[in-house]
């Protein structure tokens, strides 16, 4: 296959993702804005506190076998089978083993809401451990199309319960229902176009095949996973349920940038760039191409939503919610970084070096830690989001290493090059924004964030069009070149 078919087909792959990827996220982004009004911080504070463990056992139950899938490509349709009946296994003892630790965890946590919130989140982590290989599958064999409406359509039937159970004050209840229908949704869609069986006998040789890849996979998730939600655990224990509830509402919000443009990307990344896994040239290429285009958007962003982050809170969330302002003003500051950051886990996947990515885990899973740790310590969870901001950027700088110095054998200033332009338009998007906030601080918010909005844009068109940074755009979106002009 060519590099003009590759990038071909990485254009493709990213333009229908995108299509499925944006109207979950317009979806979610209307669900989360409708339910912020009817449920208070409390009621969010309390499933955030759940959705932690959650997360965890859908850690444990994945266990790297999903990205395995993709990127073996000699496993036979029995193997498969038998992969997924181990993970259908694996789905039902561990959500017993959840609803078992709905007793501790409200005991842990001295709030008994959490017990009978525990165990309805049992189902949750069973239905989505049961989509875990049929979406690998079809991520496997490039049907992006067919994933993505299958993501549409559940975030759309899961948004419509939720809001009428939150309507009807079915209190946090409404949160959680709402993720067990859109996982069951999408099991029931995506089940029979996987074309899978349940197999009675579960083969050791047929788990064997995927193990060396999701060894190490999995144990970068185990350590990605406590960096990641430590913060959250020990919040919602040491601080207060609101604190969480503000803080988590703020993160999950300064995550959105990644949902949109990142997510939209990375799950094409592995399946066609693990045809090339020998061809670390290309996927240098593809890489820094990547980076440059997440940049050139990242920065530029981050500068806007750190300078509009009252206007955001208040107009998605309401008043209520004024608490998370300072907090999504500090994690914006980091949304550019975790951007790029988030796309160089494919790339590991894709050179097949998890081993490096387990590495690169490890590091990070360290700084995050201590950072989380010291920061608690504080007692204050702008201090938290401070400390971890500065945590993310040192991480920034040692998965690059890892990816440009060991992986592709080059110089880390080769990387760095690609940030050049897009800080010097951020320069620029800053200087009026600046301005907006000394000179138009009382004026209604809806009215500054319009003009915030559309300075920026015209600031960053302009920007783009200086650099010549719109024809590398319009390169990438017309021709499929790989090249960076």
């Amino acid at each position: 296959m060519s590099v003009l078919n590759l990038n071909n087909e990485l254009k493709n792959g990213i333009l229908i993702s995108a299509i499925g990827k944006y109207s979950n996220l317009i979806i979610q982004f209307i669900l989360l804005a409708i339910l912020s009004r009817l449920l208070t911080p409390h009621e969010f504070g309390v499933v955030a506190i759940v959705n932690v463990f959650l997360v965890f056992f859908t850690m444990l139950i994945d266990m790297g076998i999903g990205p395995a899938i993709i990127q073996n490509k000699t496993l036979t349709d029995q193997q498969v089978n038998s992969i997924f009946s181990f993970t259908i296994l694996l789905s039902i003892i561990l959500s017993i083993l959840f609803a078992l630790m709905a007793k501790p965890i409200a005991l842990f946590y001295n709030n008994t809401h959490l017990f009978s919130v525990s165990l309805i989140m049992s189902l949750a982590l069973l239905t989505s451990g049961l989509n875990m290989v049929p979406q690998s599958i079809l991520l496997k064999q490039k049907r992006f199309l067919e994933v993505n409406f299958a993501q549409v359509f559940s975030s759309l039937l899961s948004g419509i319960v939720g809001c009428v159970l939150a309507f009807n004050n079915f209190s946090y209840y409404a949160l959680i229902v709402s993720v067990i229908v859109k996982n069951t949704a999408m099991f029931v869609i995506i089940f029979h176009k996987a074309k899978l069986k349940v197999t009675r006998k579960i083969e050791k040789k047929d788990l064997k095949a995927i193990y060396s890849f999701s060894k190490n996979q999995f144990l970068f998730n185990l350590i990605n996973y406590f960096s990641r939600n430590l913060d959250n655990i020990l919040i919602g224990k040491f601080i207060s349920t609101s604190a969480l509830a503000y803080y988590d509402k703020a993160y999950t919000l300064s995550l959105y940038p990644n949902q949109i443009l990142t997510n939209v990307i990375t799950p094409v990344v592995q399946p066609i760039m693990s045809e090339y896994e020998d061809q670390k040239d290309i996927i240098k290429k593809t890489y820094l191409s990547l980076s440059k285009i997440l940049a050139l958007l990242g920065m530029p962003l981050t500068v806007f939503l750190v300078f509009s982050s009252k206007e955001i809170i208040y107009i998605l969330f309401g008043l209520q919610w004024g608490g998370s302002i300072e907090i999504f003003k500090i994690l914006a500051i980091s949304v550019w970084i975790q951007m790029i950051l988030s796309s160089t886990g494919a790339i590991f996947q894709s050179t097949n070096r998890s081993d490096l990515l387990l590495i690169s885990g490890i590091l990070s899973a360290i700084l995050n830690v201590g950072s989380i740790l010291v920061g608690i310590w504080t007692g204050k969870i702008e201090y938290l989001a401070i400390i971890l901001v500065v945590s993310f950027s040192i991480n920034f700088i040692q998965a690059n290493y890892l990816l440009m110095i060991k992986v592709f054998q080059s110089q880390q200033l080769e990387f760095y090059k690609n940030l050049l332009e897009p800080f010097l338009i951020s320069i620029m998007v800053f200087v009026p924004l600046f301005a907006i906030q000394i000179f138009m601080h009382n004026y209604p918010l809806f009215f500054v964030f319009v003009i915030k909005s559309l300075i920026s844009l015209i600031v960053f068109i302009i920007g783009m069009n200086l650099t010549g940074n719109m024809n590398f755009i319009k390169g990438i979106l017309k021709r499929g070149k790989d090249e960076i002009n």
